[in-house]
C-alpha cells in the first residue's frame, strides 16, 4: 500500500548534467591536479568527478597522456609574459622564465606535470615562440635555439618541483638535509666540508641562484653557437 505520505521525486526535477565535452574534461582534469596532485589525474578519477565512466572520456582523448598534454597547455593560458617591445633580449627571456616558474610553483601539480609531459596547443607554442624569439635576437640560430628552448624549460620545470616539494613536505626536511650537509666529515669529504655554507646559499626570494643558473645555461647555448654554427 502506497504511503500517502511519502515524498515521490521525479527524475524530470533534477539538475540536467552539463554535457561532456573537451573542455570540460580538460578543466576538471586541471581541478582535480591542483587538489591532489598527479594521482587525481587518472581517467577514473576524471570520470568519477563528471559522473561517468572512463570510457567516455576516450571519445574526447586518446589516452592520459595526451590529457595530460591538454591539461598542461590549459595552465599554460595562466602565464602572463612580458611585453615583447619592452627590454633587452636577455631581459625578456629571463622574464618569460620567471614568470614560468612562478606559474608552476603557484598552481599546484603543474610543476610535477611540466616534468613528465610536453604540451601541445596555442598556449604552450605561445612560450616557445617567445623564448625562441629573444633567442632569435639574441643571435642564437638553428639547432642552438632549438635544443636552448628544452634546456631552459627543463631548468625551470626541475626548480619548480623541488621548491614545490619543499613547501609541501614543510622545512623540516630541508633542514635535515642541510644539517647532514655541515656534518660531514671534513676528512673524507674535504670539498663538501669547506663549500657546506655555499651548498646551500643563494637568496630564494630575489631568485638569485635561480637567475645564475638561466646564466650558466645561456652562456653555454653562446658559447656552443660561436664554435657550431657561426
Amino acid at each position: 500500500m502506497m504511503n500517502p505520505k511519502r515524498t515521490i521525486v521525479s527524475r524530470r526535477d533534477r539538475p540536467a548534467k552539463v554535457p561532456l565535452s573537451h573542455e570540460l574534461i580538460v578543466t576538471t582534469a586541471f581541478e582535480l591536479l591542483k587538489a591532489e596532485g598527479m594521482p587525481g589525474m587518472s581517467m577514473r578519477k576524471v570520470a568519477k568527478a563528471l559522473d561517468t565512466g572512463p570510457s567516455s572520456l576516450y571519445v574526447y582523448v586518446k589516452n592520459l597522456q595526451e590529457l595530460n598534454s591538454y591539461v598542461l597547455d590549459h595552465g599554460l593560458g595562466q602565464l602572463v609574459l612580458p611585453d615583447s617591445g619592452e627590454g633587452t633580449w636577455k631581459e625578456k627571456l629571463f622574464g618569460c622564465l620567471d614568470a614560468y616558474l612562478m606559474l608552476l610553483f603557484e598552481q599546484s601539480g603543474l610543476a610535477e606535470l611540466s616534468l613528465t609531459t610536453i604540451p601541445t596547443g596555442a598556449n604552450s607554442f605561445r612560450l616557445t615562440e617567445y623564448i625562441l624569439s629573444a633567442l632569435h635576437e639574441g643571435g642564437v640560430r638553428s639547432t642552438s635555439a632549438a635544443w636552448g628552448v628544452d634546456l631552459f624549460l627543463f631548468y625551470v620545470s626541475s626548480i619548480a618541483f623541488e621548491r614545490a616539494s619543499w613547501k609541501k613536505h614543510g622545512t623540516e626536511q630541508m633542514s635535515a638535509i642541510k644539517e647532514s650537509f655541515q656534518s660531514a666529515d671534513p676528512v673524507n669529504y674535504p670539498l663538501i666540508a669547506s663549500l657546506k655554507e655555499e651548498m646551500f646559499s643563494g637568496d630564494t626570494a630575489s631568485r638569485e641562484r635561480f637567475r645564475w643558473g638561466l646564466e650558466v645555461i645561456l652562456r653555454g647555448i653562446l658559447q656552443t653557437q660561436d664554435h657550431k654554427e657561426v
